[in-house]
This record gives structure tokens, sequence and C-alpha cells, in this order.
């Protein structure tokens, strides 16, 4: 074709996620791939009585177009439920409502980045971030990351370091891929090395009120005392994804930047879904809806892990997250996962290969499950299926010395 595109598309790649989901869409596929809530978690008649409250009472509001920072109503909302539930001191003028946090990250690239900025991040990280950001041709820096979070040594190393520095991107809460939460020492470590290079920090925190045990923790954003954290937040796994909704909070310096870049973007998000939400969170307790998503995820979760240690041979490890949607799995050093997933898939059982989430590569024998998804007893069948290809994959490695690259170029 001789059209002739950006440079920047050379970066623009196809979400390995969402070409995968295309794969596992048959039924009798089990399908770990995805992090799409329970579906049977959607409040489908209180939004049907909402949406026709809405159209009666404010149709003509509902359908028009409507400020670029967002609904006022739902802006304040937000506010008071970021500050009772995460003990910040977030004001409604600081929150600016986007198509989804997808859109936050993608902003974030357009105001921070030039081609060639550093972008640090946790190792693994977030796909959809690394998708979003490497559009604008930044250089990504993996941080050192352990079961208590980004190290501080080493975020520190690197920041001294790398004289490119813009961005600095977390999840401190139930990481996506790993499932991990940061220690409250971690949180407080991280915020004084950001405060001495005075970088900022995008905070992404879709899944912190998913929990299912333990006493939360504050979000980075809650520890920010100069203003330095761009917080990200959605309704996507507090109530239903298919309405986009999502926020960003931030000095409000910082979110009249962000209020120009939408307006390049796409003019404002949705009136009428930001209108059906906020009557929804106004009328109703959104801590139930929470409360329901839980109780549905939480046995899932549990039969999760119970089908890994029953099933996977020696030499495999893998998280146990206390919330969020996935856990994480590191396999042999011999096996590479997407050499697993094409054969997984002839059995009709699909994940996703944990080397898409490192934005320089490598790591390939590793693995994140979702298990928010699907029943329990197909949880159980799906593992037990994984398992059966795994073992017969590490034997045939085992036996044969050579991986499948090394045996291709032979």
């Amino acid at each position: 074709m001789a059209v002739r595109f950006a440079r920047r598309m050379d970066e623009v790649r196809a979400s390995e996620i969402r070409e995968l989901l295309k794969l596992t869409q048959r039924p009798e596929v089990i399908s770990f791939a995805g992090g799409l809530p329970a579906p049977e978690s959607f409040p489908v008649e209180a939004l049907a009585e909402v949406t026709g409250r809405v159209l009666r009472q404010h149709g003509a509001q509902a359908l028009q177009y409507s400020p670029t920072e967002g609904y006022p109503q739902l802006r304040r909302w937000i506010a008071d439920h970021m500050n009772g539930t995460f003990a910040t001191a977030v004001s409604a003028d600081e929150v600016l409502i986007t198509s989804g946090s997808q859109q936050g990250l993608d902003l974030s690239g357009k105001l921070f980045l030039d081609e060639g900025d550093v972008v640090l991040c946790e190792s693994p990280t977030y796909i959809g971030a690394i998708s979003a950001l490497r559009s604008y041709r930044p250089r990504f820096v993996e941080v050192a990351t352990d079961d208590d979070g980004m190290v501080p040594e080493a975020l520190d190393a690197a920041l001294a370091r790398e004289e490119a520095a813009r961005l600095v991107y977390v999840i401190p809460d139930f990481q996506n891929p790993t499932g991990r939460t940061w220690s409250l020492a971690r949180r407080n470590a991280f915020m004084e090395i950001v405060r001495r290079h005075r970088i900022p920090v995008i905070e992404d925190c879709p899944y912190a009120e998913v929990r299912f045990e333990g006493a939360p923790l504050p979000p980075i954003k809650a520890l920010d005392i100069d203003g330095l954290v761009i917080f990200l937040g959605t309704f996507s796994k507090i109530f239903c994804p298919g309405m986009r909704i999502g926020w960003l909070a931030a000095a409000r310096p910082i979110v009249e930047k962000y209020v120009l870049v939408k307006q390049g973007a796409d003019l404002q998000t949705a009136t009428l879904a930001q209108m059906q939400v906020a009557a929804y969170v106004e009328d109703r307790d959104i801590d139930r809806n929470v409360e329901r998503a839980c109780a549905i995820y939480r046995p899932r979760r549990d039969a999760m892990i119970r089908a890994l240690e029953r099933e996977m041979p020696g030499g495999v490890r893998f998280t146990r997250p206390s919330g969020g949607l996935f856990l994480w799995v590191e396999l042999p050093e011999q096996v590479n996962a997407r050499e697993l997933l094409a054969a997984c898939l002839e059995h009709e059982v699909a994940f996703v290969p944990g080397g898409s989430f490192f934005p320089n590569g490598g790591h390939e024998n590793t693995m994140r499950l979702n298990f928010s998804n699907m029943p329990e007893e197909r949880i159980a069948e799906g593992v037990r299926r994984l398992g059966v290809v795994l073992r017969e994959l590490v034997g045939r490695a085992d036996a044969d010395p050579l991986t499948a690259a090394e045996a291709a170029a032979v």
C-alpha cells in the first residue's frame, strides 16, 4: 500500500490480549486471557431504571454536549468517594472524567512525553499502558520489582542515571499482571524518592477496591504532598466496564493541561453515560456492587489456586493475590509460554503469555491468568488441561535440551 503513515505508527501494535480474545469467543474455550469482570455482577435492572429516569427527567441535557471536564455531579461524587475510601484530599475541580482509564494513559503520553523520553515502570507492567505510551516513542526503563512492590534502591538509581526520565508509571494495588500489592513501607519510600527527584507519577488504580481480605493501604496519591501524582480511577471494575467511565485526579494546573489534550481527542466523555453513572451512585451504595463482585471473585481465586497446586508440575511458581482479577505464573526456564499457549489452544484453554508485559522483552517463561470471568468448575477444568499440556511440554524439553528456537536454527 502506497499510503505513508506517521513514524510513530511503527510503534503501534495490535493488543495481544484483544487479539487473543477474538480466538476465545467460542463457548467451548476456557479463557483465562481477558481481564473481564463477571457479567453476573452487573446491575442490569437497576441501571435500566436509572437510565429511564435520566432520560425522562433530563433527556435533553443527557443527549447534548457537555463540558470537557465532565458532569459536575459525577466529579463531586468521585472526589467525595476518593476522600472517603482512600483518605485523599481531592476536590471536584481536580477531577477530569475520561473515556475509561485507558484514555487517561493515552492523554498522559500526549501530555508528558517527547520522542526519546524515558518512562520508568514496574517489571512486569500493564500491557495496556505499554501500548498507550509506546506510540509517543519513549524508552521504557523497567525497575526491579518484588513481592513488596517497586524496589526503592533500583528506582533511585534509575532516576539518577536517566536524565531523560519524564514519568513513572505504577499499579500499587493488585497489580496487573502479577496481582501483587505494594507494602506501606514501599509506598512511603517510593514517595520520598519521587519528591527528591521531582518527577510526575501515574498511579493506575483500577483494582484497589476489589479486595478479598486484609486491610486496605493508602494509595500513593494519599501520600502526595507536592502534587506530583496523577491518579487514574475507573468504574470498570466496581460497576460496569461497558460504560467506559474513568477519571483522573491531579493538581489543578495539571488537570487544566489534561483538559486541553482531551479536547483535541474527543471533546468530552459521553454525557448520557456520565449521567447514568451519577444517578446510580447517588441513589445506591456502590460498595454493594463491590461486595457482590468480591463474593463472586474470591471463590474463583481460591479455585484457581487449588487447581494450580494440584495440577502444576515441579518448578512452577505463582502468586496468591488478596484481591484484583489476576495471578502470575512463572514456569521453568526452558518453557516458552507462547509455545505453551499454541498447544493449549488446541485443548481449548487460553491465557496471556507473560512476555507481553515486559516492554523490553524477555521473560517468556511467564503467563498471566484471569480468574474473574469463569465459574469455579470451568477454572478447575481449564487448569487441568493447562497442566496436562505443560507436563507434556516440560517432559519434551527435559528429553531434548534444545529449545524450539534452537531446534529451528539447527
